[in-house]
């Protein structure tokens, strides 16, 4: 049972192979609840814009699929020196919105002032990638914290490891929003608790 992985982590690690005895709880955000997230807090948005490097471009097919049944158009654009800002400017002036995967190649410490900056001087939200990077200055995230994990934890210890998922996301979850963001960009004030609220609602149950 290996906790808090993230996709990507996975990928580079495993990469497509999973074997039988392992089960991994991730810890990033699920696709399709950031997805929900962005069409909640900007209902015209229809284009999302998706940076993606090496390691997280399989998560691509996944995200179209997703995006496809809301009506919305994922716009890519792969990025793989983060000194050359041209396929971020080119994503943004073709974009709505910016969705951040959670990818440490592509937001880290060195990339996250050129990312916010770039977006906010277009006026444009940027969605993730990680509840962090919300008080970095992205828009929202969505989240699961501490008690989260240990819920879903106390589930699955109460089965036979047998029965564990190959993965699993946490079905509890919070949204984290950055209020002085919102602001800046003409918005509403986040209620973290209905956007939650709202998102879980269309989310499919087990």
């Amino acid at each position: 049972l290996a906790l808090r992985v993230s996709r990507v982590q996975a990928e580079r690690r495993l990469g497509s192979s999973r074997p039988a005895y392992l089960s991994l709880l991730w810890s990033d955000p699920p696709l399709a609840r950031q997805l929900r997230l962005a069409r909640y807090l900007l209902p015209q948005a229809r284009r999302i814009g998706v940076l993606y490097g090496e390691h997280s471009a399989f998560l691509l097919d996944e995200l179209r699929q997703a995006a496809r049944p809301m009506g919305l158009e994922i716009v890519a654009q792969s990025w793989h020196d983060l000194r050359d800002s041209r396929p971020l400017q080119q994503l943004l002036a073709n974009s709505d919105v910016l969705l951040g995967l959670d990818d440490p190649e592509l937001y880290n410490s060195k990339s996250a002032k050129n990312v916010l900056l770039s977006s906010y001087g277009r006026q444009m939200a940027l969605i993730g990638p990680n509840a962090g990077f919300v008080r970095a200055g992205a828009l929202a995230s969505t989240y699961s914290d501490q008690d989260d994990w240990l819920a879903v934890l106390d589930e699955l210890l109460d089965q036979p490891p047998a029965h564990w998922p190959r993965s699993l996301y946490p079905a509890r979850f919070g949204v984290s929003g950055n209020q002085q963001v919102a602001r800046a960009l003409g918005l509403e004030a986040i209620a973290a608790e209905a956007a939650a609220a709202v998102i879980a609602a269309g989310e499919p149950t087990p």
